[in-house]
């Protein structure tokens, strides 16, 4: 079994090259994000992961969450690691001063979870909803709502859930029927009366905080039919006093804990609302625009597990590496010493490392680029801003992709012993398997890019984002620049040609071709970094592992040009009764 080791060095570069910390911190909003600062929050971050939550990864696996009663239980250590997390202030990092929180870049944010996720991925989900509700109650909620509930969630003492699919409704949300009737006078007079199920609500009950704040969807009297009648409503697992103290527990309850292939640490619960008929939440924003305040949360979350793909990515990279120096079989091929070597030696075994590094970091610079932005935008650059929105859709879908991959290639390495649950190999395969269906499937990423992102300033968005990436790039990398201008050339047949059955059948292997590009570029602005002197711990690995990129993972992504652009009517040739056989 291998440890965890924080990627400390390659996080420092991402934050300084992709994510450009260093002007953020020159900003009026984010002072304190100053050089000294930036590295004791990324040392102390992967040193408290080490010691806190990677222990507890193995256990969380085996053992998993128990249901026990109307609580959930889970194992031994876990109510200790996440009171000292609170207690060391991590999950208020980007929180606003105001309710609490030290106010620094949301990018630092996601270098806290990306550490705890790498070390304890299962476990990293609490904190990673959490994240989302503030984000939601924040931008939404009331004046009122932000004083009672934002200095808890931002320090992370009551943790936050997202309550959006009913057993019904899946992907479709306007398909929901939770109900929340207005209450006209008593106690709750002003507050709404919540019912119904949802399901899949990640860390939706456990025993390891005093509250829960769940936010939920559900509709109005007479609302609108379909998502132009959701509201949002916030629903405490124990009602909070006007003073802050808790009162008596709310009628919600975890009816069910699923059996999953993976992260059996996070509990992934089955929550009913109002059994008694006194179940109460408070309205969240306007009547009928839940679903905006919800993307909001939910923006933020495809974003924190485009994050979850680089930490599952980061972990079967170091376990495989470990395992590969360790094992002993063979003498390297056309060597004169017939000596068995670590399998490390052989090209095979060789290609596959090299690939996982090279897809790991590529993701992680997608990551930081994506979350600078996102920082930028925060500032006030509209620009930046709606750039990160194009790039969301890219980093969730390949980002998750990537950790699918790079997982079964752990496995891979470790041969026959990958398939036996004892090296640990496996489960970050099966960990892997939900981030491509967390938070609108990787399907759904895809199209969200061609119908609706491509559309952002009328195409000006994505066309300057390829346009940038194939100018810089050309000297360099003319095959990564080839690459940007293929894209360019495909989002403009698609914006004016392609009917939208043939943009939709083209979206997943355009969004890699996308996604790709962009870290492509990011990995040459570390590689040109390291070359002057910056990372010099990365200096012989840097260059190497984005070569790599550039030769093999390029141009497999430049390939998929004839399947985007293959349309859509080979997908319709058959009927639906044919194609089912």
């Amino acid at each position: 079994m291998s440890s965890f080791t924080p990627a400390t060095q390659d996080q420092l570069l991402a934050l300084s090259v992709n994510a450009g910390i260093a002007e953020l911190g020159q900003s009026e909003r984010f002072p304190a994000a100053e050089p000294d600062m930036v590295e004791a929050i990324v040392e102390g971050i992967g040193a408290f992961a080490a010691g806190e939550f990677a222990p507890l990864n193995r256990v969380g696996d085996q053992e998993g969450a128990q249901q026990d009663g109307d609580t959930v239980r889970l194992p031994e250590g876990f109510k200790e690691a996440y009171a000292s997390f609170v207690e060391q202030g991590w999950n208020a990092i980007a929180g606003p001063p105001e309710h609490g929180g030290q106010g620094l870049p949301f990018t630092l944010s996601c270098n806290v979870l990306e550490n705890l996720g790498t070390a304890n991925a299962a476990f990293t989900l609490l904190p990673t909803l959490s994240a989302g509700a503030i984000e939601a109650l924040e931008h939404h909620g009331s004046e009122a709502q932000r004083a009672m509930y934002l200095p808890k969630l931002i320090s992370g003492e009551w943790p936050g859930t997202m309550n959006l699919t009913e057993p019904q409704a899946g992907s479709d949300v306007g398909a929901l029927r939770s109900t929340a009737v207005p209450i006209e006078d008593g106690e709750h007079a002003g507050k709404y009366r919540i019912a119904g199920q949802k399901i899949f609500i990640t860390w939706g009950e456990h025993d390891l905080a005093e509250n829960i704040i769940h936010l939920v969807l559900a509709r109005l009297p007479d609302a609108p039919e379909g998502s132009r009648g959701i509201s949002l409503f916030v629903v405490p697992k124990f009602l909070v006093k006007e003073d802050g103290s808790l009162g008596a527990r709310n009628d919600l309850r975890v009816v069910s804990v699923e059996h999953k292939l993976g992260i059996h640490a996070s509990p992934t619960c089955v929550m009913s609302y109002g059994d008694q008929g006194e179940c109460i939440g408070e309205l969240v924003g306007q009547p009928n625009r839940g679903l905006a305040a919800m993307f909001t949360m939910m923006n933020n979350a495809r974003i924190n597990i485009g994050n979850q793909g680089v930490q599952i990515a980061e972990r079967a990279t170091q376990h495989a590496l470990y395992y590969a120096q360790d094992r002993v079989q063979s003498a390297r091929a056309g060597s004169p010493d017939k000596n068995p070597v670590a399998i490390i030696e052989h090209p095979d075994v060789r290609r596959m490392l090299l690939r996982m590094k090279a897809l790991t970091e590529g993701a992680r610079a997608l990551l930081y680029y994506t979350a600078g932005l996102v920082d930028r935008g925060a500032l006030g650059d509209d620009t930046a801003g709606r750039r990160a929105d194009v790039l969301v859709p890219m980093l969730k879908a390949w980002g998750t992709d990537v950790c699918c991959e790079v997982s079964s290639l752990g496995v891979q390495v470790h041969g026959g012993m990958g398939f036996i649950e004892e090296t640990g190999a496996a489960q970050h395969y099966r960990d892997a398997r939900i981030a491509p269906i967390y938070e609108g499937t990787n399907g759904i990423q895809a199209a969200d890019l061609v119908t609706r992102k491509l559309g952002l300033s009328d195409g000006a968005d994505y066309a300057e984002l390829m346009a940038e990436l194939a100018s810089d790039t050309a000297n360099e990398a003319p095959g990564l620049s080839g690459l940007a201008s293929s894209c360019a050339s495909i989002a403009e047949w698609m914006r004016n040609e392609a009917i939208l059955d043939d943009r939709l059948a083209a979206s997943v292997p355009f969004c890699t071709m996308s996604a790709v590009a962009v870290a492509g570029w990011q990995l040459l602005k570390q590689k040109r970094a390291v070359a002057s002197g910056a990372a010099p711990a990365l200096a012989a690995t840097k260059p190497v592992t984005t070569d790599y990129f550039l030769t093999h993972i390029v141009a497999e992504a430049a390939g998929l040009e004839a399947s985007v652009r293959a349309g859509a009517s080979l997908l319709y040739t058959l009927s639906a009764e044919q194609l089912a056989g």
